[in-house]
């Protein structure tokens, strides 16, 4: 029976192992450094990676929030410019770690954190990721109500059949449902041939913003309304503070992609590739957030009250032409919200998973896994109508995202000056192990300097029987700054203090070849291996 039971076990795991698993590295085809042939992104690809990814229901609202908390349209408008061109900073130099050596966010960790507590970065981002893929799925789900609302008007009367408790209508159900089984083919595409997705978008989504623009313009007017001519209601200090505090939001609903880029500008064509980002990821997401300033300016005049939601907009469209325009636009943000989706979320956690169990999960498995997971595990319209604490919590995990990407950029551009040792990155035993539990002690201080002071200020959020100083909340409001900077300026120190010398390299080591002289060149084991490497799920 035991002979048995130990054939059943062994056929099973080679039933589920990916093909391409390498015991001795603990890794996989996904998880290795990306080989020529996959390197296809060129610059406008990330130029149009950024468009598509900002012309979105999230991008097109986002001045929302700060103009109903008391600024005016333009001050709105600037914060989120000035927000944007921070996070295009904070993307683009930790993007190029990845341009250069071809590893994800979950290898590049372990240069800072040491092999194996690297595992902390990569299980926060993890579960960040799986958690921010079920509300965008919402989202999705209501792009798809929008869809059903132009196709057949009946569908606005449909009636209720599940109980107030589920938090979620007959209508939105079926939506969600539709939306999720739709985008599950998307998630078995590799992600080096995913850019013609974002090219699609790139021409499509602003033909419908333009559209959205026009159609106001001309039915509304640019004159004179209340949100046109209203200023700050807020002064002095309170508004310094508040601006702050957009900041802080906008800057922090990004802090993953901070983290995630390696993820994608690994497959950049050049390294130099990957800096178009610092450009079109600022303009696109500052014009989007336009444009949905003038709807819903427009809406105050048309419908007598402000729409910031576009959905919501263009489901008044009731007519024969409008319905057929409504369909149109909601089929573009249907699929920005999809490919947002995939970009942002769900290869982001599914390379962490891929990570932690190389031998099991690969990019397109891990996809799955998280779609299972953040769509249906989650039920974000319980988030979203009924945990909001929880979701206050979860925009503020920025406390702890800010400091990693501190302590990943100064990690590669000071205390290390670009100089890596790629192979080592995979070597549990290798230079990056620093000592025998695998971990950077001077990371994890740098890190728990980075967030700690600013925990409390997250805590009124989160419980608002919680009262904190005004100096605290105020340094909440700097969090991602303070954050940022502390982690990445402690690092730094504590590393030039205490340096891990073994680490320090005189010339990099790169997949294509090693210009060490001290290490033997494995360009050509890369060669063999690459050929052995499968695409199979």
């Amino acid at each position: 029976m035991d002979h048995r039971s130990s054939g059943f076990w062994s056929r099973l795991d080679r039933r589920l192992r990916v093909n391409e698993y390498e015991p001795g590295r603990h890794s996989n085809h996904d998880l290795d450094p990306v080989p020529v042939e996959e390197r296809t992104w060129t610059g406008l690809d990330y130029t149009t990676y950024w468009i598509s990814d900002n012309f979105s229901p999230q991008g097109w609202r986002k001045v929302a929030s700060l103009v109903t908390a008391g600024m005016s349209w333009r001050t709105a408008l600037l914060n989120v410019a000035i927000s944007d061109i921070v996070v295009a900073a904070v993307v683009t130099a930790n993007g190029y770690a990845g341009a250069k050596y071809r590893v994800p966010f979950a290898v590049q960790a372990r240069v800072s954190f040491g092999y194996y507590m690297s595992w902390l970065p990569i299980l926060l981002r993890c579960v960040v990721g799986i958690f921010w893929y079920g509300i965008a799925a919402y989202t999705g789900g209501e792009c798809v109500r929008s869809m059903l609302y132009a196709i057949w008007p009946s569908f606005r009367n449909l009636k209720n059949q599940l109980p107030k408790s589920a938090n979620i209508d007959t209508q939105m159900m079926i939506s969600y449902f539709i939306y999720w089984l739709s985008i599950l083919p998307l998630h078995y595409v590799p992600i080096s041939r995913i850019k013609w997705m974002f090219w699609v978008k790139s021409i499509t989504l602003p033909i419908a913003g333009f559209g959205i623009l026009g159609w106001t313009i001309k039915n509304a007017g640019a004159g004179n309304n209340s949100l046109w001519n209203e200023g700050n209601a807020v002064h002095g200090s309170a508004f310094s503070w508040l601006f702050m505090q957009g900041l802080y939001s906008n800057i922090g609903g990004w802090a993953t992609l901070g983290l995630n880029s390696p993820d994608f500008t690994r497959y950049a064509r050049r390294p130099r590739d990957s800096l178009w980002m610092l450009i079109a990821l600022p303009a696109s997401a500052t014009l989007i957030a336009f444009f949905g300033v003038v709807s819903a300016a427009g809406s105050i005049t048309l419908y007598g009250k402000v729409l910031w939601d576009p959905l919501l907009f263009i489901d008044k469209w009731t007519s024969a032409g409008g319905r057929a325009a409504a369909f149109f636009c909601a089929l573009v943000f249907y699929f920005a919200q999809a490919t947002n989706n995939i970009s942002a979320n769900s290869i982001s956690a599914a390379n962490d998973l891929n990570c932690l169990f190389p031998r099991y999960i690969n990019i397109r498995r891990g996809q799955y896994i998280v779609s299972i997971l953040g769509t249906w595990a989650l039920t974000p319209w319980n988030v979203l109508t009924s945990a909001l604490s929880f979701l206050s919590f979860m925009s503020g995990t920025a406390v702890w995202l800010a400091p990693l990407c501190g302590i990943l950029i100064s990690d590669f551009y000071l205390v290390h000056r670009r100089k890596y040792n790629v192979w080592e990155m995979y070597e549990n035993k290798g230079i990056y192990r620093y000592n025998k539990f695998g971990t950077n002690w001077v990371a994890v201080a740098a890190f728990t300097i980075g967030w700690v002071p600013i925990l409390p200020g997250l805590l009124p959020n989160v419980n608002s029987n919680i009262v904190v100083s005004k100096g605290v909340e105020n340094l909440y409001y700097c969090g991602y700054f303070y954050g940022f900077f502390s982690a990445a300026g402690s690092y730094w120190l504590l590393s030039t203090v205490f340096p891990a010398r073994q680490t320090i390299l005189e010339q990099a080591v790169y997949c294509d070849g090693v210009v060490r002289d001290d290490i033997e060149s494995r360009a050509d084991d890369d060669e063999s291996g690459e050929k052995n490497f499968g695409r199979d799920f």
